[in-house]
């Protein structure tokens, strides 16, 4: 995934979804070079799931539940249960780090591609909690917000657990 936070083109469109890559091809980066076990430390003593690896398996089960479930309207087959609703990053430190990271990068590609098929007005088939519907634009923009605010985390762990800082 190229990381880039200029777009070819000014449209919204391409904006949009040329920000979206650069913060997932951010957080990919906050992993390069780290040791699996170091994909598994939690260093931040408050917040016992926060480790490498299950942030990365966090970002890429968000945008599962916002296009496949929400947009879509499929059904939810997370990893999460109501008894571990933050299971998606528990399970994480179980899993080969190449693996959370290959599964994210084949997954924005999917999206990728759904998004390139829908309008940006298109309406999800799934309300939000207020009982409306946000569109395709409202949900790329969410998903900006959420994939950078967790690549703050990212870098902060990252820094802890070994000194590497920047990206």
């Amino acid at each position: 995934m190229t990381r880039t936070d200029s777009p070819p083109a000014w449209d919204e469109r391409t904006q949009l979804t040329t920000f979206l890559d650069y913060t997932r091809a951010t957080a990919l980066a906050k992993c390069e070079g780290l040791a699996q076990a170091d994909a598994r430390k939690a260093p931040l003593p408050g917040s016992p799931l926060m480790t490498l690896a299950g942030v990365v398996n966090h970002l890429r089960w968000v945008e599962y539940s916002w296009f496949e479930v929400v947009f879509l309207g499929g059904e939810d087959e997370g990893p999460w249960t109501d008894e571990d609703p933050d299971r998606e990053m528990r399970i994480a430190v179980d899993m080969p780090l190449a693996d959370v990271l290959a599964e994210y990068e084949e997954q924005s590609a999917r999206y990728r591609e759904l998004v390139a098929a829908h309008d940006l007005d298109t309406p999800a088939k799934l309300p939000r909690v207020d009982g409306r519907h946000p569109d395709l634009r409202w949900i790329l923009l969410h998903l900006i917000e959420e994939t950078a605010r967790h690549n703050g985390h990212l870098d902060i762990i990252r820094e802890v657990i070994d000194g590497t800082t920047g990206s």
